[in-house]
């Protein structure tokens, strides 16, 4: 007997820690449990697509310009000499982007012809459409098709040999040509072109008959209206 009691004594203190720690353990579980149940759970991803604009489309923007400048014309003169005139051009465009009409005026004339004292002159109006192409961020380059009319005048070297002093015509004329143009600012650029003119005037025979001229120009152009060259440069 007296040695029963400590062996149950001893077995009771052994069991009693190892129950309590079972019953920590599964507190402590439960609780851990309890605390991720109660945590929200993340919502989904949803994919999000990607935002497209619709194309824009090119502009249609208008513009003007005024063109004032300097002309040299080559005319076809008696015996097939030719003549230098020189003189001044002026021109005034309305333009939609790349295609547009222009205006163009322009007076050219040389003194003491035929050695007369007397001058020749050429005065022309023409109007007609002018197409524009981008070369280079700076230079741009047209052609044009002008038809109107012109005075010509001037002394007449007849095949006699007299010259006559007073002759001058007034007719149909036109012009077909092109040239480059320069951007010094957004709303200045300075212009070149050649053309070929036609126009007519008296023969050495006194007979009226056309003539073929070449024209070159060389022009200050402004262009009016805020940001002129970005205008233009809208359509691809």
């Amino acid at each position: 007997m007296r040695i029963l009691f400590p062996v149950l004594f001893c077995s009771l203190l052994c069991t009693a820690p190892a129950s309590a720690q079972s019953s920590i353990a599964g507190a402590s579980g439960e609780a851990t449990a309890a605390a991720a149940s109660a945590e929200p759970s993340p919502a989904p991803i949803k994919p999000v697509k990607p935002i497209r604009k619709a194309p824009v489309e090119a502009a249609k923007s208008k513009t003007l310009d005024m063109g004032l400048g300097y002309s040299y014309v080559s005319q076809t003169g008696s015996q097939s000499k030719r003549l230098g005139l020189q003189g001044a051009d002026a021109s005034f465009t309305i333009g939609f982007s790349r295609l547009g009409i222009t205006a163009d005026m322009g007076y050219a004339r040389a003194s003491n012809v035929l050695g007369t004292g007397r001058q020749s002159s050429v005065f022309t109006y023409l109007a007609g459409p002018v197409f524009h192409h981008r070369v280079h961020h700076s230079f741009d380059s047209y052609v044009h098709v002008l038809v109107g009319g012109a005075r010509v005048s001037g002394p007449i070297l007849t095949n006699g040999g007299t010259i006559l002093l007073g002759g001058w015509t007034t007719g149909y004329a036109w012009a077909v040509g092109g040239g480059v143009e320069y951007w010094a600012t957004n709303s200045m650029a300075i212009r070149t072109g050649a053309d070929y003119l036609r126009t007519s005037f008296y023969d050495s025979s006194l007979a009226v008959r056309g003539q073929g001229n070449l024209r070159t120009t060389a022009s200050v152009v402004y262009y009016f209206g805020k940001g002129s060259r970005g205008q233009r440069r809208l359509a691809p």
